[in-house]
């Protein structure tokens, strides 16, 4: 099992170097991480946006273009559309948004003719290295789906468990999360984790351990579990992935562990899709952006498995 980023940039190099295409190349932050991605091996890509402008950003931060193939188109949306093509293609193996706004890059990643359709549910993951927690945590879905219906919560599950397998993670233990930890037919969140669960026991969900509803502390904090009698549960405070009710709660719980959890780490793709979307956003730090194309390659590697 990963337990940090830095062992899963170790990971990306035993299985070799892949291809991320960009879509809209020409920004510092994006250009910084492909850059140092190529440097520590992890990938290399294809710059697809305004030629001038990504030769102009590479000149200021000592970036060698010679090393990279660029492709110049100016329009951003027809950009979007040549750089999704290539992962269409199979000729990138992760699909990278630069510059453009979320709303034109997902239009890219859904075209019927070019997209990565798959036909099942899209959903994202985040994936936190944070001191003090022993082990990866998944985090879904905090920044795609807004209000998930129990069987979304079925296509997120589905998504996750292959990131959770690329990170080391043979059988993730998942806990759809509530306020609390018994069933309550006034939440219905957790009627829905109760179900979830269910499914798991009797075989409809597979290649995982789901225990809900649980709340936030007895997922990830086996003193808390402990303190709550809740020995009997089948996670006891070492959950890998936080399910959340939706996005409210999961955006929230995202960005307090970003802002105020001094020396975390994370990255996020999107999952559902024909190869990992790095989707991330303008505020996103340089690290975030290199551990999301790492975590990008390793999934592309396990994608490889299921073909």
């Amino acid at each position: 099992m990963n337990k940090s980023f830095d062992e899963i940039i170790s990971k990306v190099k035993e299985c070799g170097m892949k291809t991320v295409s960009v879509s809209v190349a020409q920004d510092e932050a994006v250009l910084e991480a492909v850059k140092e991605a190529k440097k520590r091996g992890i990938a290399n890509a294809i710059l697809v946006g305004d030629a001038a402008k990504i030769a102009s950003i590479a000149a200021s931060i000592d970036m060698d273009l010679s090393d990279f193939e660029v492709i110049d188109e100016p329009d951003m949306i027809q950009a979007s559309l040549v750089a999704v093509k290539l992962a269409h293609e199979g000729k990138a193996d992760m699909y990278m948004k630069g510059i453009i706004d979320t709303k034109n890059f997902l239009k890219s990643v859904l075209d019927k003719e070019v997209g990565l359709r798959t036909g099942g549910v899209l959903s994202h993951v985040a994936v936190f290295e944070v001191p003090g927690i022993d082990r990866l945590l998944f985090l879904t879905d905090v920044a795609f789906m807004t209000y998930p219906t129990l069987e979304d919560k079925v296509h997120i599950i589905n998504n996750t468990i292959p990131v959770c397998r690329a990170c080391g993670v043979e059988t993730p233990k998942i806990a759809p999360l509530a306020a609390v930890e018994v069933v309550n037919p006034k939440m219905p969140v957790t009627v829905e984790a109760a179900e979830l669960t269910k499914r798991n026991e009797e075989g409809e969900l597979t290649g995982c351990v789901i225990d809900g509803p649980l709340s936030l502390d007895l997922a990830i904090d086996p003193e808390a579990a402990k303190h709550k009698g809740a020995t009997g549960r089948k996670i006891q405070g070492d959950a890998d992935v936080l399910l959340f009710p939706d996005i409210d709660a999961g955006n929230q719980v995202y960005k307090a562990m970003v802002h105020m959890v001094p020396h975390v780490k994370n990255g996020c793709i999107l999952a559902g899709t024909k190869v990992p979307v790095i989707l991330t956003s303008r505020s996103d730090t340089f690290e975030t952006k290199l551990n999301s194309i790492a975590l990008a390659a390793v999934v592309a590697e396990e994608m490889k498995k299921n073909v």
